[in-house]
């Protein structure tokens, strides 16, 4: 009887096998590297702002200065520590009025718990922060970027809450309309983040804050802590998926008539051309009876790049309504 002979695996198969292993390995490697340098760079993490519980988790606010106004900064998508980010600017700002810069869920030192994102509950949050660090209002409130959507929201539901609106390049309901969120990749992002693979591009972790901020050595090896710790978080992606829904909401609304300053940069950064980044936020502001506005010829963190200039024109718009 004759026996049937066993065919051995392909070269390409072999190969492929080969190829498999090595990418684990070298995944597995990089993980345990990212494990070991969380654990040395957890030593950095003391909070730069008092904690308070927001319906059972911890959320982080910062505060400086003693002025009467409340000046309340919120920061933009996946900007992994507001505090920081903000700082070269609410330092300037400290000297005249109270800065506030709350952290939400999932950002800087805020935990990240299983929570919705809606911007009903994203508001309610930081609301309750607001309260619980002693902060009453009226506020002016300065939203960077995505959270221009919370700020309006914010004014359309309690506007007896806020004074002012100061947009830090914020982004308004009709950029959204054109804006799309890939969801998919942000996913891919966050794998990544937890995977360590970041650390394999070190530039990743140099923020706008770190290259052109007034950051010492020390803070911006903080910042890079929490880049490595927190990007791409849940609540970062949650807050993404629900933001197109969040800016059709407050697009349908009535557009808050209170005094508003919008600083818009050139665009680079946001997804949009320069022309059109600043044509949809005038539309925005033409709505509106008292306003400012002021083009700058930098990137989409405009208080990380031209904060002497800002604080200065803040200044100056505060002194203008009265304030």
């Amino acid at each position: 009887m004759r026996k049937r002979a066993m065919k051995k695996p392909g070269r390409g198969k072999r190969l492929l096998v080969t190829v498999a292993a090595v990418l684990l390995l070298l995944v597995g490697s990089v993980y345990l590297i990212h494990r070991v340098e969380l654990n040395r760079e957890a030593s950095l993490l003391t909070p730069m702002g008092e904690l308070v519980k927001v319906e059972g988790h911890t959320m982080s606010v910062y505060t400086a200065g003693e002025g009467e106004q409340t000046l309340v900064f919120l920061s933009g998508a996946g900007t992994c520590s507001p505090i920081l980010d903000f700082k070269s600017l609410t330092d300037l700002l400290s000297e005249d009025y109270r800065v506030a810069v709350v952290e939400k869920f999932g950002y800087g030192f805020s935990e990240d718990p299983v929570r919705g994102r809606d911007l009903e509950t994203v508001l309610e949050d930081t609301r309750a922060a607001l309260e619980a660090a002693g902060l009453e209002g009226p506020y002016v409130l300065c939203p960077h970027s995505m959270s221009g959507i919370e700020a309006l929201y914010w004014a359309q539901t309690y506007p007896e809450e806020v004074e002012a609106i100061i947009g830090l390049d914020m982004a308004v309901p009709g950029h959204y309309e054109e804006m799309r969120v890939n969801l998919p990749l942000l996913r891919l992002g966050q794998l990544g983040a937890r995977l360590g693979i970041a650390r394999l591009i070190p530039s990743l972790a140099e923020s706008d804050a770190i290259r052109f901020g007034t950051l010492t050595g020390e803070e911006r090896d903080i910042y890079r802590a929490l880049f490595y710790k927190g990007t791409a978080t849940g609540a970062m992606l949650r807050e993404a998926a629900a933001i197109r829904e969040s800016a059709r909401l407050v697009g349908e609304g009535e557009v808050p008539q209170i005094p508003m300053l919008f600083f818009l940069s050139n665009g680079e950064g946001t997804g949009f051309d320069t022309e059109a980044w600043r044509q949809i936020a005038g539309d925005y502001l033409a709505q509106v009876r008292e306003w400012w506005r002021v083009e700058l010829d930098c990137p989409h963190y405009v208080h990380d790049h031209q904060y002497r200039f800002i604080s200065w024109e803040i200044k100056s718009f505060l002194n203008w309504f009265g304030a």
